[in-house]
């Protein structure tokens, strides 16, 4: 008798505890679920965007570099200005020197003197030719970098005018979408405030690995509800009786079961 007893309280104690791992398995199950089906409305609202965000960015960062070109063609412009108005000084100069030789050429004493003048007036005449050569060169660099700078602006105006079009987008889009973001974002942290962490890092390790953020899904035509993989007879009856948390051999998500799907679902209409 005293056998029987304690055998009775060892089924007893072994059914409590069996319950009690069901219960926290099935609670464990029901948060991640709630919390998968949050984050993939947080993900839908964020599809409206589409590729908004990346076209801004990239047309923000093509119009910062059109405008960085733009202001190294002014500065070489400036450059330039500045290296013809030091020719125009040199062209200056060879004048006013040639001026004073040919006034000396008729009071030389002699032919040594002459010839001096002479060449000297002559290197002049070559300094003032080269400037000339020079200016005509940094005034043709000059036209072409204004043409070019025309360009750019035209391209920068049709790119500033599709950016604007595209931010204003962008902005009707989250102002549509933002309050009902910030809702789902803040029921996200309730949830996660009431997983384990262990849990938590694991249904965020599988969901940033996964490209459509599906970390918990439910079997769906005897497949994983991700990947699609056929989910023996033997496993699914081991996923509905929620005794540990399962899942999938083939893509590595967690698996539920129709029960905890709708248990969820319902739980969050409410």
């Amino acid at each position: 008798m005293e056998n029987t007893s304690q055998q009775s309280n060892y089924d007893a104690a072994n059914q409590e505890t069996e319950s009690l791992i069901k219960k926290t398995v099935e609670s464990n199950l029901l948060s991640l679920y709630k919390l998968q089906l949050v984050y993939s409305k947080v993900d839908k609202l964020r599809v409206i965007r589409g590729e908004l965000p990346l076209e801004v960015r990239d047309l923000e960062d093509a119009c910062s570099g059109i405008q960085v070109r733009l202001e190294k063609y002014n500065e070489t412009i400036s450059d330039l200005q500045k290296q013809i108005e030091d020719k125009q000084q040199g062209i200056k100069h060879a004048n006013l020197i040639i001026s004073k030789h040919k006034e000396q050429l008729d009071n030389v004493k002699n032919n040594r003197e002459y010839d001096a003048l002479t060449k000297e007036i002559n290197y002049q005449d070559l300094e003032i030719q080269l400037c000339e050569k020079r200016i005509k060169e940094y005034n043709a660099k000059i036209v072409e970098k204004k043409e070019d700078i025309t360009h750019l602006e035209g391209e920068f105006t049709a790119l500033n005018q599709e950016l604007t079009t595209k931010k204003s987008e962008l902005d009707d889009i989250i102002v549509e979408t933002e309050k009902d973001e910030t809702i789902l974002l803040e029921k996200i942290k309730e949830f996660e405030e009431n997983i384990e962490p262990r849990l938590l890092n694991a249904f965020t390790r599988i969901r940033n690995n996964m490209r459509n953020g599906l970390a918990v899904v439910k079997i769906e035509r005897d497949a994983c509800g991700g990947c699609f993989s056929k989910i023996s007879p033997q496993r699914q009856l081991d996923i509905r009786t929620h005794k540990k948390i399962i899942v999938c051999e083939f893509c590595g998500r967690i698996l539920v079961d129709d029960d905890i799907a709708e248990q969820s679902e319902k739980a969050l209409e409410s």
